[in-house]
């Protein structure tokens, strides 16, 4: 649902439901203990029941919070007696951008002389913007002579650019064409198109602003979802969505999870294992020769991470699964992937570890298996920019404790080691090392020239944490080979 302009005030104290729309903020009851934060409304959906045939739900983002904690809330906890802001009406751009575009056109016709062309723009740019403003205001009516919404996306400007290339007349891969007779394409259409054909990567910023899954059931674990997920329209907006952690496969239903796993031979990921320690094994899965899975994966991976926008086109890809053994079978915990050919060098090119597995160093040992890959190959590996939040909390500690051990290590042997001898030993790029330094405020000028220095508080930290027992990459189980493509292999990724 897009927002509309508001016939109240930007700001008023005390309403009823019927006055809430999209892009209203006011104060929702959230968390536990339960207190009022400030919210937007993001979209409205009907939930009538036997008492109140009219009644809706609310897709809320609290202000100043991530946008995992975005949900749908009942009316119940909305604070109509306090404060609501209603969103600003805008003018559409439609009309403008449609002229603007066309006499841009026009310019550039073969056989018109450059000044003349100049000449006429000018001339002509007065009668234009009046004849837009005459376009927009009619526009803005309807046969009945109404007048009808402008479609806005939540009220703000934050997607204006998509705006003004659909109203441009520009077909967005993926939409199908569903433009009206002036080339004019429907925020609406366009949503839902993306919506129930499974792909968001052409305008992500509407599409994921609302979450379609609440809850998934994988193995034993029942998990909340954090983000949108491009899972196909049948499967959204189900209250569990249900996943075998074998094969990845979704369903709707326990019985349809059940009848599947009569079928379903696999007890662990379909690839090679590359890696066996205690409980933890590492499977290696070529992106082209498992796509279902691989897709599959994504596709689970999208609940939990906000910029990821690659769902369908796994080719390129390799990806390293990480799973805990039982007498069940390989259990899901998380994985990595990386280009197959990567021309900046990333060693990662996406991460996850799955929400019931977090805060138990499984984020950190997916990470060191990443660099003990990159130690193989004899490169320096980074991973693809930019990181989400939680994981560049993840790679910032694993390079400072990483760096800090190796340089308390090489300072009981009075070897001194540069920012290219710490890259090398552990395979970070220079870039990385760099910066954990100025994080660490190790870089000291002394006598003409940067040392590296570290405080007896960075030590001390490095000590307590080196006392917590942790899980480690063992080279000695690893049992892998760089994987080198052809041409011809790489030609059609």
């Amino acid at each position: 649902m897009s927002a509309v302009s508001s016939p109240f005030p930007s700001t008023v104290v005390g309403g009823d439901i019927g006055s809430i729309i999209v892009g209203c903020k006011l104060q929702v009851l959230h968390g536990t203990p339960s207190e009022y934060r400030k919210a937007e409304v993001l979209s409205i959906r009907p939930t009538p029941v036997a008492d109140d045939p009219n009644r809706h739900e609310y897709y809320v983002h609290y202000s100043d919070y991530n946008k995992r904690l975005d949900e749908w809330v009942t009316p119940e906890r909305l604070n109509l007696l306090g404060e609501i802001e209603y969103p600003k009406s805008k003018k559409p751009k439609s009309a403008l951008s449609g002229l603007e575009k066309e006499s841009t056109g026009k310019a550039s016709e073969p056989g018109t002389p450059g000044g003349a062309s100049s000449r006429g723009t000018k001339n002509n740019r007065k009668s234009q913007l009046s004849k837009a403003a005459t376009a927009s205001k009619t526009s803005a009516m309807d046969e009945n002579g109404d007048k009808v919404p402008s479609i806005q996306v939540n009220g703000n400007d934050e997607d204006d650019d998509d705006a003004s290339s659909v109203a441009n007349g520009d077909t967005p891969a993926g939409t199908g064409g569903n433009a009206d007779e002036n080339g004019v394409f429907s925020k609406e259409q366009e949503i839902e198109k993306l919506r129930t054909s499974g792909s968001m990567t052409q305008n992500p910023h509407e599409v994921a602003r609302v979450k379609n899954l609440n809850l998934i059931q994988i193995g034993k674990h029942e998990v909340e979802t954090w983000y949108f997920s491009p899972y196909p329209i049948e499967y959204a907006y189900l209250p569990i969505l249900y996943i075998c952690e074998f094969c990845l496969s979704y369903f709707p239903g326990v019985k349809q999870l059940g009848r599947h796993r009569v079928k379903c031979t696999l007890q662990h990921p379909p690839g090679n294992e590359i890696y066996r320690k205690d409980d933890i094994s590492f499977f290696e899965i070529d992106g082209r020769k498992q796509k279902v899975y691989c897709r599959n994966l994504c596709l689970l991976s999208k609940l939990f991470l906000d910029h990821k926008t690659l769902y369908y086109d796994v080719d390129p890809f390799l990806f390293y699964v990480m799973t805990m053994r039982d007498e069940d079978g390989a259990h899901f915990i998380g994985y990595f992937s990386k280009e197959k050919e990567s021309s900046e060098q990333y060693n990662v090119a996406c991460i996850l570890t799955m929400p019931q597995y977090q805060r138990m160093g499984f984020g950190r040992l997916l990470i060191a298996f990443s660099y003990e890959l990159s130690k193989v190959e004899k490169r320096l590996g980074s991973p693809e920019k930019p990181l989400s939040d939680l994981g560049l909390l993840s790679y910032r500690a694993f390079w400072a404790e990483t760096i800090v051990s190796l340089l308390v290590d090489q300072q009981k042997t009075g070897i001194e080691l540069s920012i290219d001898d710490i890259a090398n030993r552990t395979a970070f790029q220079p870039t990385d090392v760099l910066h954990t330094l100025q994080n660490l405020n190790a870089l000291k000028y002394y006598h003409g020239q940067y040392v590296i220095v570290l405080s007896d508080t960075v030590i001390k930290n490095n000590e307590r944490a080196m006392k917590k027992k942790k899980r480690e990459v063992d080279p000695k189980a690893l049992n892998w080979k760089p994987i080198h493509f052809t041409a011809t292999q790489l030609r059609f990724l």
